[in-house]
């Protein structure tokens, strides 16, 4: 049971680390505050396999109504994807991909939404940027030069996920032979130097607490890992950006009460100094936030 005790204990041991500052940025011409006010991210899912069913949108004019409504309820960014990362989803070639993200990044960037593609292949990645996407989501490790050199091209940011293999569609079990947060930090830091190194400037850091890996099928392990990863987001601040928690949905505990998981989570992750929320509970997690900000 998560206490007042260890969470005492958390913070006399990481002291320094509490009081770290991150690099605040414009993206598409809005300033972001990250050290004074977190920013939300709302999310629609392209993709028929994606779990949670009431961010999935399969037509263009359906995914851009709920990316207007998102914003209208307070997301800063609209995160968009085409390719769920469920193990049984079915894989997307570029094109693919393109047909179903390049028209919804268009009417959002032109109703003024800013807009986030989560990818990891070039050709897409590429092809939403010329379409205006402000944010690439970058959720793999491959051909990293080749991603950040077209992110710096467009003046765009990025944000960095840790992933323990190519991408997050090729996976095996996550390692946890070492403190996973000091693992995270070091992976960063030379992801960090290679973006900075093409040109990059505005960077987000996703610690990547999906539940693809094998080992993290486990209801308590993956909870618990992802618990003790919101908790100790402060201590990768300290790499100087912001960090980005893509909240969890604990199924097994919340059942029919699912939609309560990401807001009990952003409380966690709130806690731990985050700085982008990505949900698909934009409301709740706003009310959340806001909450928190009163005491």
């Amino acid at each position: 049971m998560l206490n007042l005790e260890q969470l005492s204990e958390l913070l006399e041991q990481n002291r320094a680390s509490a009081a770290a500052r991150v690099a605040e940025f414009a993206i598409g011409g809005r300033p972001f505050a990250f050290n004074v006010s977190p920013a939300v991210m709302g999310v629609v899912n392209l993709s028929a396999d994606s779990w949670y069913r009431e961010s999935v949108c399969l037509t263009t004019e359906s995914a851009v109504a709920r990316g207007k409504i998102l914003a209208a309820q307070g997301a800063d960014i609209v995160d968009v994807g085409a390719e769920s990362t469920l193990a049984h989803a079915a894989r997307l070639d570029d094109a693919a991909q393109n047909s179903k993200l390049i028209p919804v990044i268009r009417e959002l960037r032109a109703a003024g939404v800013l807009v986030s593609v989560e990818t990891y292949q070039p050709a897409v990645t590429r092809a939403c940027l010329e379409a205006g996407a402000n944010v690439l989501n970058l959720t793999g490790s491959d051909r990293s030069d080749e991603l950040f050199r077209m992110v710096a091209a467009h003046a765009a940011a990025v944000i960095i996920c840790y992933v323990q293999g190519k991408n997050v569609r090729e996976v095996a079990d996550f390692d946890f032979s070492a403190d996973p947060v000091a693992m995270m930090r070091e992976d960063f830091a030379r992801q960090i130097e290679i973006a900075q190194r093409n040109g990059v400037t505005k960077i987000f850091l996703d610690p990547g607490l999906g539940f693809y890996y094998r080992n993290l099928q486990d209801s308590a392990v993956r909870v618990r890992h992802q618990m003790n990863v919101f908790l100790n987001t402060f201590r990768l601040r300290t790499l100087g950006f912001p960090v980005c928690h893509a909240l969890p949905h604990a199924y097994e505990y919340f059942g029919d009460e699912v939609r309560s998981a990401e807001p009990f989570f952003a409380v966690l992750a709130a806690l731990g100094k985050t700085d982008l929320f990505r949900t698909h509970e934009v409301p709740r997690i706003k009310a959340v936030l806001d909450t928190m900000k009163v005491f």
